[in-house]
C-alpha cells in the first residue's frame, strides 16, 4: 500500500481532492433554489474534473516511461476514478439540497469529461489536460445547439438522459481518452 500513497502524492491527489471539496462546498453554500439547472451541474463537474486532471502526469514524464512497472492499469484506473469522484461529489451535494441534474446526466457527463481530460493529457500534456473539458463546456454553454443528432453529439453534456447520441458520445470520449492515456501516457 505504500506505493499507492506515493502515487497519490506524486499525482497531487490531496490537492485535487481539496479543490473538489471546495467547489462542491461553494455550490452547496450558494444553492438556494429548488429548480434544476443543468448548466451549473456541468460547470461544477467540469471544474472538478479540471482540478483532478493536473494529476494525470508526474513531475518527470520521461522518468515514468522508463520505470519497470505496468503503467496502463494505473493510468486507466486514475481516469475512471477522476470521473467517479467528480460525479460522486456533485451527487452528494444534490442529496443534501436542490436537484440540479438527473443522476443519469451527472454520471454521463462525469464519464465523458474524464475521458476528455485524459485525451487532453495525451494531446496537450498533464498540465493542460483541463483545456479540452473546459473548452467543450464553453462551447456547450455559449453556442446554440444545432438540431438533430449533430446537436445531441455536440451538446452531449446538457441533453436529457435517454438521448442515445449524447450517451454514445460520452462513452466514446471515455473509452478513447482512457485507452489512449493508458497506452501512451501524458505528453511530455
Amino acid at each position: 500500500m505504500r506505493w499507492l500513497a506515493l502515487y497519490a502524492r506524486s499525482r497531487q491527489v490531496p490537492a485535487s481532492a481539496a479543490a473538489i471539496a471546495v467547489v462542491t462546498a461553494a455550490l452547496r453554500a450558494l444553492e438556494g433554489s429548488d429548480r434544476a439547472d443543468v448548466g451549473i451541474a456541468v460547470l461544477v463537474l467540469t471544474t472538478c474534473v479540471a482540478a483532478a486532471s493536473v494529476g494525470l502526469g508526474g513531475t518527470d514524464v520521461v522518468l515514468e516511461r522508463t520505470a519497470a512497472i505496468r503503467w496502463a492499469p494505473r493510468r486507466a484506473a486514475h481516469v475512471l476514478l477522476i470521473g467517479a469522484f467528480a460525479g460522486a461529489a456533485l451527487l452528494a451535494v444534490q442529496a443534501t439540497g436542490a436537484q440540479l441534474a438527473p443522476t443519469e446526466l451527472v454520471v454521463r457527463a462525469a464519464a465523458g469529461l474524464a475521458g476528455l481530460a485524459a485525451l487532453g493529457a495525451v494531446l496537450c500534456g498533464a498540465h493542460f489536460a483541463w483545456t479540452l473539458p473546459t473548452g467543450w463546456l464553453g462551447f456547450t454553454l455559449l453556442a446554440p445547439p444545432p438540431g438533430g443528432t449533430v446537436g445531441e453529439v455536440l451538446h452531449w453534456m446538457t441533453f436529457p438522459p435517454g438521448t442515445p447520441a449524447s450517451t454514445a458520445t460520452a462513452l466514446t470520449l471515455l473509452t478513447l481518452g482512457t485507452t489512449l492515456y493508458a497506452a501512451a501516457g501524458p505528453r511530455p
